[in-house]
């Protein structure tokens, strides 16, 4: 009963936290608007992956340990930081030209057909204030005599949750009628997703030399 309990409570904060505007939806936004919805999808389950790897290691403990291992942990800041820049300046960029046709998008890594996932996986992966947030909702909502199976259904319901938003979310954008509605602004939509990206990028940087 306590473990159903925990669980009810972290579907329900987690969820609110989910749809919040952040460096997450903004990526499945661009990539649903300029790529279409299997680019769309693909970028929804590459960020449920990270999702699923961070939920992971704050349950098994490794999450703890990285973020008290303090050089280890400047480190996957400053990369994420970089990562994050990265991709707010190709989205600036794209705003800048003006395009509004499909196209590759700026930050993505490889050509391949999976770029598209690895590059929500390394956005989720790559901003270091998911990890902190994990590390605070499971910690608080998750007992810590939680058995495996209920830790291994924490896990499924933080994959579970975030891949049904961000499908529905890319779906929803990557629909034709609304998407070519949506390219007629995209050089707004690209400005707003990049300065997200440089938003929380800053703000990483920022932590880090105070």
């Amino acid at each position: 009963m306590q473990e159903a309990s925990a669980l009810l409570s972290l579907a329900a904060v987690f969820a609110v936290a989910l749809v919040s505007p952040g460096p997450d939806v903004a990526l499945v936004v661009r990539t649903a608007l300029h790529q279409g919805q299997r680019a769309g999808l693909l970028s929804a389950l590459g960020l449920a992956c990270g999702i699923l790897l961070h939920g992971t290691l704050v349950l098994s403990g490794v999450a703890l340990l990285l973020s008290r291992t303090e050089w280890l942990f400047e480190l996957v800041q400053v990369g994420g930081a970089l990562y994050l820049g990265w991709l707010g300046i190709g989205a600036v960029r794209a705003w800048w030209r003006g395009s509004a046709g499909p196209r590759r998008l700026d930050g993505e890594l490889t050509p391949s057909l999976f770029g598209p996932w690895l590059r929500g996986v390394l956005t989720n992966l790559g901003n270091p204030k998911a990890l902190v947030f994990f590390l605070a909702l499971l910690s608080s909502l998750v007992p810590a005599d939680m058995s495996l199976p209920g830790k291994v259904a924490c896990a499924a319901l933080l994959f579970g949750l975030s891949l049904f938003w961000f499908s529905l979310l890319g779906l929803t954008l990557s629909r034709p009628l609304m998407r070519q509605r949506l390219l007629q602004v995209a050089p707004i939509i690209d400005f707003v997703c990049g300065l997200v990206f440089l938003l929380v990028a800053a703000s990483i940087v920022g932590r880090l030399l105070l």
